[in-house]
């Protein structure tokens, strides 16, 4: 799946719901469903990696996509949604996958999901060496994620 897609599903699941949704909240989005992806199957569900931004994990390929018409801090509505996504190209592993995500991350705002990933260790390694205003294009490791994600999920299971 290419990212893109999988922004694409959370802009429609999003508005179709009502929810509020910008740009910072929807890169936050698909870092917590890669992480997620990563720490429950060991393998990425895009292959497009994340930075270590200010405003904490950006994917450049989907900045570049909004760059022209969105700031961080613009929303994202269902027109903003590629006339070439197709819903049914998604597999329903990754559907499922993504609702997972929405139920537990998109009830928080983007600012909100930009605070949580500022004290876990992915992003906090990725910036190691730059002061916090400090611009950063760093990559957030990958495994670093698989690693973090997946101990959390063994401290929730109780093992």
């Amino acid at each position: 799946m290419h990212i893109n897609q999988a922004g694409d599903y959370i802009i429609l699941k999003l508005t179709e719901a009502g929810e509020e949704l910008n740009h910072l909240k929807l890169h936050k989005l698909l870092y917590y469903a890669q992480a997620w992806y990563l720490a429950f199957y060991g393998k990425k569900l895009f292959a497009e990696d994340f930075q270590a931004w200010i405003h904490g994990p950006i994917n450049r390929t989907l900045y570049d996509r909004f760059v022209s018409t969105k700031s961080l801090y613009s929303d994202i509505e269902r027109d903003d949604i590629s006339p070439e996504f197709e819903l049914n190209a998604l597999s329903e592993q990754n559907r499922n996958h993504l609702d997972t995500i929405l139920e537990t991350y998109a009830k928080f705002s983007g600012v909100q999901l930009e605070e949580m990933t500022h004290k876990e260790t992915p992003w906090i390694e990725a910036r190691k060496g730059y002061r916090s205003s400090q611009r950063c294009e760093e990559p957030i490791n990958p495994e670093v994620m698989r690693e973090y994600y997946a101990a959390r999920l063994k401290v929730n299971n109780g093992t």
